[in-house]
């Protein structure tokens, strides 16, 4: 089972609660998307169900190769373990698009789990990937749970975006705060995934990531470099004819490069905020405008399906405003 980088104070927050014998029944897996949340939650679940049926089982994350426990979740048929995601639209095409919801029907699956004691120990656990998918309606379904856990239960809820979760539901919950991984974590997790793949290639998808290595693999096999390249000329040359942009736009636009267009998307507000980094005066304003008028204008791109050609070259444009700000530094 690969390591778990980074959030080493997070993971020593758990093993201690757990080690203490008075583990809070909820806990808020919080912090940036792919840092490892979902792992780890993966990881603490089979430990501490293998823990509860076997007690002389060693401390640490790791449950032994070849144990029960992990055969079962390995399986999806461990009883008292549940996973709730997003599922597929279409039930028929299990790697087709995603819901944009964990539904109340999901939530409402788990009742009659609660009903009766758990099955292979004293414990179950339920994994939430992430609660900030939860429609409304579930997460006022999940509520009642949280204030009146069944036995045993233990509540392990990933979240990208606390902040927008209801109140009632994160004052139930203990805090286990994720932060980003240093380049250099980044960098094992990438080539312990992706072996075969160039220099090059892990060069951009460190950058794409962003400390989040599950970000950096969205985009793997994509040639972030050539537009990072293209990113990058813009800003340090400009582009008085617009031709650069119109370029970028064409390459960017279609089905078949939906992928690369939305790295593009996460990509450009990251390159201007380094940018800014090395700015000051009148310079740095600037590229602080473009910074916050290219993170609207990526979230307007996602949240209205604008028109990926068009959002590009504008996005470009935004790019094209350093190399002003370079010439008033």
């Amino acid at each position: 089972m690969t390591a778990l980088l980074g959030n080493a104070a997070a993971h020593a927050a758990f093993l201690a609660a757990l080690q203490s014998g008075s583990l809070h029944h909820a806990w808020l897996l919080a912090g940036p998307e792919g840092v490892g949340k979902a792992a780890f939650a993966d990881r603490i679940a089979r430990l501490m169900l293998a823990q509860a049926a076997d007690p002389t089982l060693p401390n640490g994350l790791d449950v032994p190769a070849g144990h029960r426990t992990s055969a079962l979740m390995d399986a999806g048929s461990h009883p008292d373990f549940r996973l709730l995601s997003r599922l597929p639209k279409d039930a028929e095409k299990p790697e087709g698009e995603l819901a944009r919801s964990i539904t109340i029907a999901q939530v409402r699956t788990l009742q009659p789990l609660f009903a009766t004691l758990p099955s292979m120990s004293s414990r179950r656990v339920v994994v939430i990937d992430a609660i900030d998918d939860l429609e409304r309606n579930g997460a006022n379904a999940l509520l009642k749970n949280l204030e009146e856990p069944p036995a045993g239960t233990i509540f392990l809820l990933v979240s990208h975006t606390p902040g927008k979760l209801l109140p009632t539901i994160r004052s139930r919950c203990r805090l286990l705060r994720f932060e980003r991984l240093r380049d250099d974590d980044v960098a094992t997790v990438l080539r312990t995934v992706l072996p075969e793949a160039e220099d090059r290639e892990i060069e951009a998808l460190i950058a794409a990531a962003d400390g989040a290595p599950g970000r950096g693999l969205r985009f793997a096999g994509l040639d972030l470099s050539e537009v990072d390249q293209a990113i990058a000329a813009i800003a340090g040359d400009g582009d008085p004819d617009n031709r650069r942009r119109a370029a970028l736009g064409k390459k960017l636009a279609g089905k078949i490069a939906q992928l690369r267009y939305e790295a593009f998307l996460d990509r450009v507000p990251a390159y201007i905020a380094r940018a800014a980094r090395m700015r000051s005066g009148q310079g740095l304003r600037i590229a602080l405008d473009a910074h916050a008028a290219a993170r609207d204008l990526a979230g307007a791109a996602r949240g209205l399906s604008l028109d990926p050609q068009g959002t590009v070259i504008e996005m470009a444009g935004l790019v094209a405003r350093l190399h002003d700000a370079a010439a008033m530094d």
